[in-house]
């Protein structure tokens, strides 16, 4: 089975050729660096730009590829979640290509592809040997923590209840006048310095504020450490870029340690867990890296980290989640609209 993916969820265009679900045979990703001066991304601005660079994207995926046109077998693109304007333009081109080529088409969720992602690294082991697993989805959009049994039951363990982790270190790199993307940014500057304990507080999702039965200590909330961020910053401006990178290697740390004690949490309550799989932009993080690659050897269970090209929003995990034979496919695909807001479980 050769896939072709395309992706654009947020600012990210990306279409990729994948085999049996995990042979990467092309990957082509354009990051939009046109959001820069807003701080942020602008869905107008994101949505414009794949409309202009979509096409060229696929065709050079599929002549990089080896493949041609003939070579593909199905044509797979993101239906949800992410920003509606984004999602429209890749769902939009994947019905009318699948429509042209004669293929079938799959409807694939953003978040299960981060969590695939881990798989296309050619030394982690088949997914199948790796269940029962906590999978965390940790990116500038997304946190959440699931449970994966089998290939088709996933179960949502916990999820960010405001500010996903990556927003909240792009936050911190604003506040301290980082420039945007700031979470690249606050890793390198804390890097060899060692964090103050107890600087800034770890958010806690209070009973009764949570929809769909899921546990307030395996989730976060991130919004609070943003605001002790700034107050300190307010009542006390650091002096000097040391200071400054002192106070996002503190920030940092708040937010590994949030997002490694709810892993700890969900692989002891996952019965027989052999692996944690993280995916997702902030799995790039070098400080996180390390704290669950000490926690996995603690509790005795395999890290699977994705490879660093495929930690950002790509097209490759698409395709090969595709491949595994997840989404929803033809006929029922061509009848659905975009799912900004789209859950995996």
């Amino acid at each position: 089975m050769t896939v072709l993916g395309i992706e654009t969820s947020c600012d990210e265009t990306s279409a990729a050729v994948v085999r049996d679900g995990r042979e990467v045979l092309s990957c082509v990703v354009h990051t939009q660096e046109q959001h820069r001066p807003f701080g942020g991304v602008v869905p107008e601005i994101a949505s414009r730009c794949h409309v202009r660079l979509l096409p060229g994207i696929v065709a050079r995926a599929v002549e990089e590829s080896g493949v041609g046109w003939d070579g593909i077998d199905l044509v797979a693109a993101t239906r949800g979640p992410g920003l509606a304007s984004s999602l429209l333009v890749g769902w939009s081109f994947a019905k009318g290509l699948a429509l042209s080529l004669g293929r079938p088409l799959r409807a694939m969720n953003h978040i299960e592809a981060h969590l695939h992602s881990v798989f296309l690294d050619p030394a982690a082991p088949p997914p199948d040997e790796c269940l029962p697993r906590v999978g965390l989805a940790v990116s500038g959009g997304h946190t959440s923590l699931f449970r994966l049994d089998a290939p088709d039951r996933i179960a949502a363990l916990g999820r960010t209840v405001d500010d996903a982790a990556g927003e909240a270190l792009d936050k911190a790199a604003k506040l301290l006048g980082l420039g945007y993307p700031g979470g690249p940014v606050v890793d390198r500057l804390s890097r060899g310095r060692t964090p103050r304990e107890g600087l800034f507080p770890e958010g806690r999702v209070r009973e009764g504020t949570l929809t769909g039965g899921l546990d307030p200590e395996l989730c976060w909330s991130f919004s609070g450490l943003k605001t002790a961020l700034l107050r300190r910053v307010q009542e006390a401006p650091p002096k000097n870029d040391d200071e400054v990178a002192q106070l996002a290697c503190d920030y940092q740390e708040a937010v590994v340690g949030a997002l490694v004690r709810r892993c700890d949490l969900a692989l002891a309550r996952t019965p027989g867990a052999k692996c944690l799989a993280v995916g997702g932009g902030v799995s790039l993080n070098s400080r996180l890296r390390a704290a669950l690659a000490e926690l996995c050897a603690a509790r005795g269970v395999r890290l699977l980290l994705a490879l660093p090209r495929h930690c950002g929003d790509n097209a490759a995990m698409v395709a090969g989640l595709a491949g595994m034979g997840r989404g929803i496919p033809s006929p029922e695909a061509f009848d659905l609209d975009i799912a900004p807001s789209w859950p995996v479980a």
